[in-house]
């Protein structure tokens, strides 16, 4: 029996009850029309799929063996380990094994990759050795070096990149896990064989991966000098949805809406690259005269010693005016567009900038745009009452997929955005959730994960996930903030209460199959 539940306004999880189900049913899946499609150990999750085809699927026989068998079974890779792990010794104390006995169960054992997710390379690998089946943190991380090593539940994996996670660390390694100047990024892809192998070898890791972009050819046009990028600037467009195979979210913009209302104003198409700017000042010279707009975070900007920067509307600025924008009152991310479009080399088809994955450029001193932009202005953009610190803000959610596993009124409550939020997602602190008495030990197998889910550590504190999410996770998801609401949620600042109001969502019938 397969269980279908909402993650969302325009999603699914498909619950399997095994990996091999979860598989076969992603097999089954495969001509379906979605935006992302993304296996996990015993769920498939479906992103803007039509329901009436999926579920019309799902209650197809599968025609497969009792068996799944990947399509890249046959090729073995052999990682090599440094067994120091941060997590090693409370590993030794979960198993009751001494770490010698812990590394000598992890090398000996032949693991099989099953599916990817969370983050570009990251490989869920199965088949280990039941001692070591342990739980993850009851707090995730937020920085795990690149290379780490680790264990949750009956999976075992590698962290290609610095990243945050929950998974129990013991070990790292210098083995590349992704690398876009090969033919094939991904070390690990479903049904590769893998073997541990413990060294004393040093291990180092870059801190950026290569990246296989696409370089400008045509001329191009200096605009704007960054002398002061504030505490974080990035070039963001649309996104690069359409890559969840090879564990890559879309990412893109956070405000999406500002994205587009800004690049419209100066004539651009909606997507065109632009500088998404966050808290702290932000300052540049111009070099070139150009026509810009600013929209998102209102910042009270000014071209020094000239005027006012205009909020929501169009206006130009001239070879050697300096442009200053303070932190914003009200709200988080500022994004400035320019006429054109900012030229950074492409990575997956887009110009955006993930933090999670490290894919997308590095934001030079020197912005430079794309020729060729259609030079009609947009009207100016509504003004919006964004969050600030102290107030509270209200989102729409859509409970589930997992709040089975709480207590009931776990949504009425505030909640405080810390500092420790960022794109990936939005880390809250208030009351604890509490899960119920059945759950209270429960480990959630790794499952795909939306933008605007709310997922819960065993710690009860939410995280909010936003652009940068990883596409797989493995604590419950209590609810999913609506669409339309996730701008709003982008514009948070550290110190912004929330609140969460549970809405109805439209019925869906269960679907199992043979």
């Amino acid at each position: 029996m397969r269980r279908v539940r909402r993650a969302g306004d325009n999603a699914v999880i498909i619950d399997c009850g095994t990996l091999d189900n979860a598989l076969r049913t992603f097999e089954q899946l495969r001509d379906l029309r979605a935006d992302e499609i993304v296996p996990a150990a015993e769920t498939v999750l479906v992103i803007g799929a039509d329901e009436s085809a999926l579920l019309s699927l799902l209650d197809a026989p599968i025609h497969t063996p009792p068996t799944f068998t990947p399509v890249h079974s046959g090729t073995s890779v052999t990682i090599p380990v440094v067994y120091d792990g941060a997590d090693i010794q409370d590993v030794s104390d979960l198993t009751g094994l001494s770490p010698d006995a812990l590394i000598d169960r992890h090398t000996s054992t032949e693991y099989t990759v099953a599916f990817t997710g969370f983050a570009p390379g990251f490989a869920y690998l199965t088949g280990g050795d039941g001692a070591l089946d342990v739980p993850r943190r009851s707090s995730p991380r937020q920085r795990i070096p690149a290379g780490s090593v680790g264990l949750a539940g009956e999976f075992s994996g590698v962290y290609p990149r610095e990243s945050p996670g929950g998974w129990q660390l013991i070990g790292r390694t210098s083995h590349q896990m992704w690398d876009l100047s090969r033919p094939e990024p991904a070390t690990l892809i479903p049904g590769y064989s893998v073997r541990f192998e413990a060294t004393r070898d040093a291990v180092t890791l870059g801190s950026r991966e290569q990246e296989n972009t696409t370089e400008s050819v045509h001329q191009r046009t200096h605009v704007l000098t960054i002398t002061n990028p504030g505490i974080q600037t990035l070039i963001e467009d649309l996104g690069r949805p359409g890559h969840a195979h090879q564990g890559v979210s879309p990412s893109g913009a956070a405000d999406r809406t500002a994205l587009r209302e800004a690049n419209l104003l100066v004539g651009n198409d909606a997507g065109a690259a632009a500088l998404e700017i966050s808290l702290g000042d932000f300052d540049a010279s111009v070099t070139t005269t150009a026509v810009v707009a600013v929209c998102g975070a209102e910042r009270n900007g000014v071209v020094v010693g000239k005027r006012k920067i205009p909020h929501g509307r169009a206006f130009r600025v001239d070879a050697g005016d300096d442009i200053h924008l303070p932190s914003p009152e009200r709200g988080l991310r500022t994004v400035l567009a320019i006429r054109g479009g900012i030229d950074v080399p492409e990575t997956l088809g887009s110009r955006s900038t993930d933090t999670l994955s490290g894919l997308g450029p590095e934001t030079p001193t020197e912005i430079h745009v794309l020729p060729g932009a259609r030079g009609i202005t947009g009207n100016p953009a509504a003004p919006l009452q964004l969050p600030a610190a102290g107030e509270v803000t209200e989102f729409r959610v859509i409970p589930g997929p997992r709040d089975d596993w709480f207590e009931p009124g776990q949504f009425d409550r505030e909640w405080e955005v810390t500092p420790a939020s960022s794109r990936v997602g939005i880390r809250l602190s208030g009351t604890p959730c509490e899960r119920l008495p059945g759950y209270t030990d429960c480990e959630l197998p790794s499952e795909g994960l939306v933008t605007g889910a709310i997922q819960v550590p065993a710690n009860g504190q939410p995280v909010l996930f936003l652009a940068d999410r990883p596409l797989t996770g493995g604590y419950p998801v209590i609810g999913v903030v609506v669409e339309e609401d996730l701008d709003l949620a982008a514009q948070l600042p550290p110190g912004a209460l929330v609140r969460f109001v549970p809405i109805d969502s439209e019925p869906l019938r269960e679907g199992d199959s043979r």
